[in-house]
């Protein structure tokens, strides 16, 4: 493993049940990158953040986070070793405030940032701090996900679709967060179906089809591998 490279997935096999969704993946994310998994909705992209962070069944192959050998651990063991899992669904806990819902997770470094530097980051968070969970809008909900695992001090990320649904210019402002994030070397893995938001914010782009990584490329690339990416994605 290079000195540079946080996260390394190799001959990864994840299960539910009986069901056999990833077949043999293999990528890897250097410090302070943007990785994003394209493809289309059944490819493995999602099994493959919830398998990084022990949430499917079986797992066989290797993951290394920052050195460390993962594939047997359980998801709270994984997640003190900094890695942040923003799921889909977002998880946003109705019944909470805003900023009640930010100071559930425990921390799992000192490096995670104050309330402070994340209202700093995520004004809207700040104007909504004392409204309940259900009361903000989706764009409000994905600004609190991303928000929280920042605070734990997470410094590897795995987003899911984080843009899905959302108006364009909260769309933009998380585009901006991701930018800010690569400025201070957090390593980011993003699965997105919205190419348009993914290929700016991505050094390198992994097309996922049938739970395996079929191609890779870089974003200096994209131009001339548009026709790879028309018979992948249709974009």
């Amino acid at each position: 493993m290079s000195a540079t490279e946080y996260l390394r997935v190799s001959d990864l096999h994840a299960f539910y049940g009986e069901s056999h969704i990833l077949h043999g993946m293999d990528f890897s994310v250097r410090r302070g990158e943007c990785v994003s998994l394209l493809g289309r909705n059944g490819a493995g992209r999602t099994t493959t953040l919830r398998a990084l962070m022990g949430l499917t069944g079986r797992r066989t192959g290797s993951i290394m986070v920052n050195g460390r050998e993962v594939v047997g651990l359980s998801p709270h063991k994984i997640a003190q070793l900094g890695v942040g899992y923003c799921p889909e669904e977002r998880g946003i806990y109705a019944g909470l405030s805003c900023e009640e819902n930010l100071l559930l997770p425990p921390r799992v470094s000192s490096g995670g940032m104050s309330i402070d530097e994340l209202y700093a980051m995520f004004p809207n968070l700040k104007e909504r701090r004392h409204s309940q969970g259900t009361r903000l809008s989706g764009g409000e909900q994905q600004m609190l996900a991303m928000a929280r695992i920042l605070r734990t001090g997470a410094r590897l990320l795995l987003l899911d679709e984080i843009s899905e649904g959302l108006a364009p210019v909260i769309v933009q402002k998380l585009a901006e967060i991701i930018g800010e994030l690569k400025k201070r070397d957090y390593t980011i893995v993003l699965v997105e179906q919205n190419f348009r938001f993914a290929a700016p914010l991505a050094d390198r782009m992994c097309i996922v089809e049938h739970g395996q990584v079929v191609a890779e490329i870089a974003n200096h690339e994209l131009a001339e591998k548009q026709p790879l990416l028309q018979q992948y994605l249709g974009v």
